[in-house]
């Protein structure tokens, strides 16, 4: 989610954990959009504590949502020991690490709310090491062993030989 839909969550209004999903009426490519809620989210919203004096899911002490993050967001970056991120940086990061558990792009896209597949692939960094096991995988389709252990094999064969 975009920092703006997160800070704007409202528990009656967005939040069903019932169901599992957030809901976005008005989102900034202006769609409505549901996103599914997996079990540490869930576990994660379960344990704010919802105020009586305020709708809002992220709120300061004073039940007023929370406007701005950046600075709180830079301390816990600092702590962490993590440089140049920004928030908006997490978005990549949910993106890529989606394409490079295997998801597919059109679900990637659907799931951060672009109209434009173009968009999703701006997000989409893929590490080398998960185009090597793409690869491998059609390898492994087409003639039942993978490069990897053709590699393996051609590599000990060699050694072998020369000994």
């Amino acid at each position: 989610m975009r920092k703006e839909e997160i800070l704007s969550l409202e528990w009656e209004k967005h939040i069903d954990l019932k169901h599992g999903f957030i809901l976005l009426d008005i989102t900034k490519n202006g769609e409505r959009r549901e996103i599914p809620v997996n079990q540490t989210l869930r576990d994660t919203l379960q344990r704010i504590p919802q105020r009586l004096d305020s709708p809002y899911v992220f709120t300061g002490d004073d039940g007023k949502r929370f406007k701005y993050v950046n600075r709180s967001f830079k301390t816990a970056c600092r702590k962490a020991g993590i440089k140049d991120f920004r928030f908006h940086d997490l978005r990549h990061t949910f993106a890529s690490h989606l394409v490079m558990a295997g998801i597919d792009l059109t679900t990637v896209s659907r799931l951060l709310g672009h109209k434009d597949i173009k968009m999703t692939l701006r997000y989409a960094h893929l590490a080398p090491s998960h185009m090597v096991k793409a690869v491998d995988v059609l390898d492994s389709a087409i003639n039942g062993k993978s490069t990897i252990q053709k590699l393996y094999n051609f590599t000990v064969g060699e050694v072998t030989a020369t000994a």
